[in-house]
């Protein structure tokens, strides 16, 4: 690989956007070009400084003039609820990585396909709310879709072994989450403090209560839908506890190919920017003898009910994923804020989902309609006030690695 790859990154103060310039810094032909971020200006002039990035995006207005004191003419700056939207359009980028959570991620993505940038996604949010938008669009403009989700780039990576027509069946993997090994009884009395201690990942609050749930594999399951074109039935999840082996594809000869390695979100990040190569890196080895066993079990009953939604929305199509994402995002929020008990997340969750009004058509418009709509009846639920994703934390905390066996 020769050719200077410029990245763009939404989300760079947050877990995945900082690994990220970590993978690029270590790759002499990549180059970060353009950062956005939400509110935390005095990290993203630093990356910006650090990294030569031309532009820098910040959503909260309150930040626009720190930031530009911070950074002089170094660097040309954008501020406001638009200003990522704006910084895709402008910066001329290869790729555009999405590391920020919830539908804020929608509009910068659309424009990095208008733009002819290829799509690194991190944020599943945006293909389980507009995946019916955003994947017609990116093919239509020959944009390539390539997942940074370690289950997603798993599949990804196994797909390479034969013909996509020869895919019998793909296997998410699930780590189970804090909750795991408690009760269902138990469980629906957690407390969030219970809730956030994830045993494998260190993550951020929103994605770790998700994956406590296991709502995180209902958006895993659309994801996978959307990214490469699975039927529900093609589609199954088991826990896997020591979340070594991220995903595996079943191919008709009955052979199964899984992809290993440690949970480490490098891993996949360096893989959707360097593809189709595969960049030298100083990776520790992953020892199996070390590890000792793998295991792996059904789901129970409890978390069933969550991973069932994912294939209710595939089912339903329309403004379903929209609204089972600002369900959960809503609910999820509610949980933190202690307006509800842990137990009630999925129930609330599923009852707005089967509640889904039709739509006539599924445009931009009604995606956002049904996102509106969704977080009303969560906010008439619980008395939590509505969230607004606009003004939503845009640096997606997510995946970052703790050593093996804690």
């Amino acid at each position: 690989m020769s050719a200077t790859r410029r990245i763009a990154i939404l989300g760079s103060t947050g877990s995945i956007g900082s690994q990220t310039l970590e993978v690029i810094s270590s790759q002499p032909h990549l180059r970060a070009c353009a950062l956005a971020a939400g509110s935390n200006w005095e990290l993203l002039a630093r990356q910006v400084r650090e990294s030569g990035a031309e532009i820098a995006a910040i959503a909260d207005p309150a930040a626009e003039a720190p930031l530009r004191s911070a950074l002089g003419e170094s660097a040309r700056v954008l501020a406001g609820p638009e200003a990522m939207t704006e910084m895709v359009r402008a910066c001329d980028c290869d790729v555009l990585l999405s590391g920020i959570v919830g539908s804020a991620g929608l509009g910068p993505t659309l424009a990095a396909i208008e733009c002819g940038a290829d799509l690194a996604i991190a944020n599943k949010e945006t293909l389980v709310m507009a995946g019916a938008i955003v994947m017609p669009r990116a093919r239509q403009s020959g944009v390539r879709v390539l997942p940074v989700d370690s289950e997603h780039s798993a599949i990804f990576q196994c797909l390479q072994a034969g013909k996509r027509s020869e895919v019998r069946r793909v296997v998410i993997t699930a780590s189970g989450g804090a909750l795991r090994d408690l009760s269902s009884e138990a469980a629906a009395d957690a407390t969030v403090e219970d809730a956030l201690n994830h045993p494998t990942w260190q993550m951020g609050r929103k994605i770790t209560i998700d994956s406590a749930t296991l709502i995180n594999k209902a958006l895993e399951i659309v994801e996978a839908h959307w990214l490469f074109d699975l039927s529900a039935e093609q589609i199954e999840v088991v826990v896997h506890p020591e979340s070594i082996i991220h995903s595996c594809v079943e191919f008709c000869d009955g052979s199964m190919v899984a992809q290993m390695g440690r949970p480490d979100m490098t891993l996949p990040i360096a893989y959707a920017l360097g593809w189709p190569d595969r960049s030298v890196r100083p990776t520790p080895p992953l020892d199996l003898a070390a590890l000792g066993r793998l295991t792996f079990r059904p789901l129970d009953e409890r978390f069933r009910r969550a991973v069932e939604l994912g294939f209710e929305v595939i089912r339903r199509g329309g403004l379903a994923g929209a609204v089972l994402n600002a369900a959960n995002e809503a609910a999820v929020q509610a949980f933190l804020d202690r307006k509800i008990r842990f137990g009630q997340i999925v129930p609330l969750v599923e009852n707005i989902v089967n509640q889904t009004p039709p739509a006539a058509e599924v445009s931009v418009a009604s995606l956002l309609a049904a996102d509106r709509w969704a977080r009303l009846q969560v906010a008439a639920a619980t008395g939590e006030a509505p969230s607004d994703p606009a003004r939503e934390r845009v640096e997606k905390s997510s995946k970052r690695d703790r050593p093996l066996g804690t």
